[in-house]
């Protein structure tokens, strides 16, 4: 960080962290146990990255992104998909209104539901490709064009969106160009023994908890500004470049199984979000300069999805969650730091 910067940037450092501190807890009166999950959430919209969200139903997925948007005073929009979804019902679409007072004809924008700070895809493999490319553009650019004309969408802005990774039957898979945008594929478990207990009291009582809110928009664009100012030190650039071209087969001084057993490494924004969500988990955890601690603790939600396995890994077994932690043992850290 700038000598001219450092004292702002260090008192919101400790802002974040108090408030990523608060969040959690504010959360955990709702969602049950999942810190793991909060965690990596909160880390990519720090990061303004999307997050697809993967697990079996009634894991309180929904519920813990609406709980998310009510703790950072954000507007949410849930869109339910299914097989006769439109995209313009997801962007809006242009509706002929009749002026009263002139008796002309003009078209109006209705706008959809995805003009939101949060929008939650939810089951978004269950709609066909057209109506999931929707989401592409506004996932990116930040904007829809219908027609015409351009709509630039509110911000912050993220994407949340689930997948049911059990029932496949009748469903379309994500093409990997939708799924490289977003920043994290995070798995959501099921409970522990103890936290089951917990959500059956919760769920079965009067229990309703109210969370404060604690962030709104504006602070939110602050702190991922502050975010992008975090140092990085040469030998983590090094180490996460090493383990993103450590998935790529082909390359030189990959290891033996990478050829054997991915078709399709990750490629160069793979890298990006491992730095980007390098410096925020620091960040949330007070620090001010990122580790390879911090590169290897946010690997799997980066690359799981950017990693696609040959055909006879899937029929050994071989998951690409598999596959990272045998790289994150055999890639050097002191490589890196040598470099």
């Amino acid at each position: 960080m700038s000598s001219t910067n450092s004292s702002g940037d260090l008192q919101a450092v400790e802002q974040l962290s108090r408030a990523y501190q608060t969040m959690a807890a504010e959360l955990g009166k709702i969602i049950v146990g999942q810190q793991e999950v909060v965690e990596q959430v909160l880390t990519a919209m720090f990061c303004q990255g999307h997050v697809l969200l993967v697990g079996v139903p009634g894991l309180a997925k929904t519920l813990l992104v609406r709980t998310i948007s009510d703790v950072l005073h954000l507007s949410f929009k849930r869109i339910q998909f299914t097989p006769d979804l439109m995209p313009s019902d997801i962007t809006g679409t242009d509706v002929l209104e009749e002026d009263h007072t002139t008796g002309k004809r003009i078209f109006r924008f209705v706008r959809g539901p995805i003009f939101a700070n949060m929008v939650l895809a939810d089951e978004i493999n269950r709609t066909p490709p057209k109506t999931q490319a929707a989401l592409l553009e506004a996932m990116q650019e930040h904007r829809v064009t219908v027609g015409e004309n351009t709509f630039e969408l509110p911000e912050p802005f993220f994407v949340l969106a689930t997948q049911n990774p059990i029932e496949q039957e009748g469903t379309y898979p994500l093409p990997e160009a939708q799924l490289d945008r977003f920043m994290f594929m995070v798995r959501v478990r099921y409970p522990t023994p103890a936290d089951e207990i917990q959500i059956m009291k919760q769920a079965t009582t009067d229990y309703r908890p109210q969370v404060s809110r604690l962030l709104d928009g504006q602070a939110i664009q602050n702190l991922q500004q502050i975010v992008r100012r975090v140092p990085v030190a040469e030998h983590v650039y090094a180490y996460a470049r090493d383990l993103v071209r450590a998935t790529r087969p082909g390359e030189a001084e990959v290891p033996a199984f990478i050829n054997e057993m991915v078709q399709w490494g990750a490629g160069p924004r793979a890298s990006i979000y491992l730095i980007m969500a390098g410096k925020a988990r620091a960040i949330l955890q007070g620090r001010v300069h990122v580790t390879t601690e911090d590169i290897a603790k946010v690997a799997h939600p980066v690359l799981r999805h950017r990693v696609m396995t040959t055909f006879s890994a899937e029929a050994s077994g071989m998951t690409s969650d598999r596959l990272i932690d045998r790289l994150l043992k055999e890639i050097p850290r002191s490589k890196a730091e040598a470099a």
